[in-house]
């Protein structure tokens, strides 16, 4: 079942009639890779669809050369850049390619808003357009279920959250197992990279303590005391938490 999301005409509207990058925000497995494909297979360009993860797209991507970039892109109508903050100097090489070759479009998307923000966001003032894709709202379900539906799924969304691939899984078993994969291999992932985090446990913990405090005003003295940190270093977790889309 494709869920379609809210911001998925916006995007649309913005690549047609601009030339303006389009920077997406979210956390991984949020569908930041599902909704790039919708849109390009709703707009039928002729798309380069580029995976940061690999390793042969990094050399031209981080060129700051505007004969390597244009030889990529040649050809292309929209590049998608996913997972753009692996890109050493992405920033820079965007706003090469937007001043070079004002015609094509662009999407970057990014799961640590921390990392691909202080990248681009001096190089392309003025030449993006930023959204933020999070799990399924609940005005995007209404779509699929109707008010009694939602209703009787409200609890299980509490437990489970509203990722894409939940709605997808039956029983206590999958879900669980999802969650757990989900945890150990992207949850701290962006912030360990990101910071030099020595006490990750500390990390794990202050998760834990925060997840008890749900709908209560969070003491950073309190939460400092019972990590035995700093409050500095509780702030500086929070807000490196809230950054990489795990708060």
């Amino acid at each position: 079942m494709l869920i379609k999301r809210i911001i998925e005409t916006s995007i649309s509207d913005h690549l047609t009639r601009s030339n303006k990058a389009i920077i997406l925000y979210g956390p991984r497995q949020a569908g930041k890779t599902t909704l790039c494909k919708t849109i390009i297979n709703a707009l039928n360009l002729k798309t380069l669809f580029i995976n940061a993860d690999e390793g042969r797209y990094i050399d031209a991507l981080s060129s700051r050369d505007s004969r390597k970039l244009r030889e990529l892109v040649y050809g292309y109508e929209l590049v998608v850049i996913d997972e753009a903050q692996r890109v050493p100097d992405i920033g820079i090489n965007l706003k090469i390619l937007i001043d070079t070759l004002p015609a094509l479009k662009i999407i970057a998307t990014g799961s640590s808003s921390f990392e691909l923000a202080n990248t681009i966001s001096e190089p392309l003032t003025g030449r993006k357009i930023t959204y933020q894709l999070y799990p399924i709202a609940q005005c995007e379900l209404k779509e699929h279920y109707n008010a009694f539906e939602l209703q009787n799924m409200l609890e299980e969304r509490l437990i489970w959250g509203s990722y894409p691939e939940i709605f997808q899984l039956v029983g206590y078993e999958q879900k669980y197992a999802y969650m757990q994969e989900m945890s150990a291999d992207y949850l701290y992932k962006d912030i360990f990279m990101l910071q030099d985090i020595r006490k990750s446990e500390k990390i794990k913990n202050l998760l834990k303590l925060l997840a008890f405090q749900i709908g209560s005003e969070v003491s950073l003295n309190e939460l400092s005391s019972k990590l035995n940190i700093s409050k500095e270093t509780v702030g500086r977790y929070i807000d490196l938490l809230e950054k990489t889309f795990v708060l």
